[in-house]
């Protein structure tokens, strides 16, 4: 298989491109990202924390998404991390249920809303998902998943399953922490000293 400069920056346009554009469908639903910000503004207003979940890859996602809300100074936290504090009213949990819901995130979502916190759901299917009944707010992410992946084509397709979500997501998420690094007032070199230093 012939993977010369030409077809790697081929592939890569196709798959840059094609997760670029879920972020130009017209929507009913206000911007994920204006959500995300004014959400994760608010808390950082209040000294709340911020908790994450989800799973598979859209756990690894929200990973480095939390990654990046303690390099802006927020105490943020991935859920069944050991030191993983309780969740109070002052906090939020960010989750993500692609496909609408997922057996898991309702529960987390659910425990969440139970001990007053506020629960920010990402998701394709902001009508018809389970973990929407537990969201405060819903920030729509308007991209195929493996719930209207189809399964049933005959030839590959360049991002399949939920790729495209997933990819949305990391894209997403660097526009929040560009934002939200304006609004918060944080310099570059301030986030770069939050970094770790026990690589």
């Amino acid at each position: 298989m012939d993977t010369g400069n030409g077809s790697m920056a081929s592939l890569a346009s196709q798959i840059c491109n094609d997760i670029a554009s879920i972020f130009s469908k017209p929507s009913i639903h206000p911007p994920a990202l204006d959500l995300m910000v004014a959400e994760l503004a608010s808390i950082a207003s209040q000294k709340g924390r911020v908790f994450l979940y989800g799973v598979g890859r859209e756990g690894l996602m929200l990973k480095a998404l939390c990654m990046r809300l303690a390099h802006l100074g927020l105490s943020a936290h991935f859920v069944f991390d050991m030191t993983t504090p309780p969740i109070t009213s002052k906090d939020l949990l960010v989750a993500s249920a692609g496909p609408g819901g997922f057996s898991t995130v309702d529960a987390i979502c659910s425990v969440a809303r139970s001990h007053g916190g506020r629960v920010l759901l990402l998701t394709a299917q902001p009508e018809t998902g389970s973990s929407v009944k537990h969201a405060n707010v819903v920030a729509y992410v308007a991209a195929q998943t493996m719930a209207d992946d189809g399964g049933g084509e005959k030839s590959r397709t360049l991002l399949p399953m939920g790729s495209v979500y997933e990819g949305a997501m990391f894209v997403l998420f660097e526009m929040v922490v560009y934002k939200l690094g304006e609004v918060l007032g944080e310099s570059p070199e301030a986030i770069r000293a939050r970094h770790t230093n026990l690589e």
